[in-house]
């Protein structure tokens, strides 16, 4: 299985398979109001025993008008080790300009979301838990406008996201929270 930075979507597309590039025109803003890009993730956002691993809220603007479907992917790129998916987020309506906190992560569809499958090998959302000790964490929030919808089955695995969208994503945005134990 190939991990990869969404932000660096082109080399992760060639190692999973996919023979061109992304065509993405342009970034959008995206924000949370748990916390401001490059602050701490609130403690009630880690996973267990941390915290209640609740999702954070989002919201996005600036996008592409004519977006069909939204795609979140959240991950901790841990340094000298591979990269730590900790939420695959898809299925979401074009009309929709953010998420609200608390999607629950056992239900594979929850407030028009469709939810994937993380790294901690369960569905929707699984907050910052790095090692106690390690340096801060950067976990990175990427959001893809998409210019078509992916109609993917709940439990989709990031790089199963990654290649469905490969040729449909219209721009994208970011932000990070740092998080340590």
């Amino acid at each position: 299985m190939a991990f990869c930075f969404p932000g660096v979507l082109l080399g992760c597309l060639a190692a999973i398979g996919c023979s061109k590039p992304p065509m993405v025109s342009g970034e959008f803003s995206v924000r949370s109001p748990a916390f401001a890009s490059g602050e701490p993730i609130p403690k009630r956002h880690a996973y267990s025993p941390e915290g209640e691993n609740v999702s954070p809220a989002l919201e996005w603007s600036g996008a592409p008008a004519d977006t069909k479907e939204w795609v979140v992917i959240v991950e901790d790129p841990i340094p000298q080790r591979e990269i730590f998916v900790s939420w695959v987020a898809y299925g979401i309506p074009g009309s929709m300009t953010g998420l609200p906190e608390g999607i629950p992560a056992d239900q594979p569809s929850a407030a028009g979301v469709v939810q994937g499958t993380n790294d901690f090998g369960h569905l929707g959302w699984g907050g910052p838990l790095p090692h106690a000790g390690d340096a801060p964490h950067r976990f990175w929030f990427w959001v893809y406008a998409l210019d078509a919808k992916l109609n993917l089955e709940p439990g989709a695995t990031k790089a199963d996201v990654v290649k469905a969208m490969t040729h449909h994503i219209l721009a994208n945005g970011k932000m990070f929270g740092t998080y340590k134990r």
